[in-house]
């Protein structure tokens, strides 16, 4: 099939003023699962251009408060409760300081990082768990116990070994595929609850 980057999520995500066609799959994901809820703090990884950051926003509310973390500057949100940062959170000091800015742990971390895809399947499968990698470090150094930790990633053989090592942090560690991911897409979300800290 056909890639199209202009189909009825993008449309959609146009008419109703959301940044990205990805805002869809946080919010379908987050209703299924309760991840984001009022006064919550969230922390957005890989945040440009800003669709999670607005559905995170709209999730947590004005008690709550959302950063966001990206290479690339991200055009400010509306509402006090929301900022975004440019950061490298591949960088060793970045949960540091990621915390730092939060003012301690967060209740949820969000990841929807993603590789530049080279079409060479395997290249492209390492990136993404490098990338997956970097956001469970942070993960582990920012959130609060029995908080939620939600990643993009793609199949593929290794991924095994990193879920089945999150399952020692998480007490429940899930696959879920969104109806906004394209059809032909390798790609997949995991939502990791109940954070155990201290291990």
């Amino acid at each position: 099939m056909s890639y199209r980057p202009q189909d009825g999520f993008f449309r959609k995500a146009k008419r109703e003023g959301y940044r990205s066609r990805a805002a869809y799959k946080l919010l379908e994901i987050s209703q299924r699962f309760r991840l984001i809820r009022a006064g919550q703090v969230v922390v957005d990884l890989g945040a440009a251009p800003g669709g999670w950051l607005q559905v995170a926003a709209e999730l947590a509310g004005p008690r709550g408060r959302v950063l966001g973390f990206d290479l690339q500057p991200i055009q400010p949100l509306s509402g006090k409760h929301v900022n975004a940062f440019e950061l490298d959170v591949l960088a060793p000091e970045a949960a540091e300081r990621i915390r730092a800015l939060a003012e301690g742990a967060v209740d949820c971390v969000l990841s929807d990082m993603a590789p530049r895809l080279s079409g060479i399947r395997d290249a492209d499968h390492q990136r993404a768990l490098e990338l997956t990698r970097g956001a469970f470090d942070i993960a582990r150094v920012v959130l609060n116990p029995r908080g939620v930790f939600l990643f993009k990633t793609f199949t593929g053989v290794d991924l095994e070994a990193l879920l089945k090592e999150m399952t020692g942090r998480f007490q429940t560690v899930q696959r879920v595929r969104s109806a906004a991911t394209r059809k032909g897409s390798s790609e997949i979300y995991v939502v990791a609850k109940g954070f155990k800290a201290g291990r």
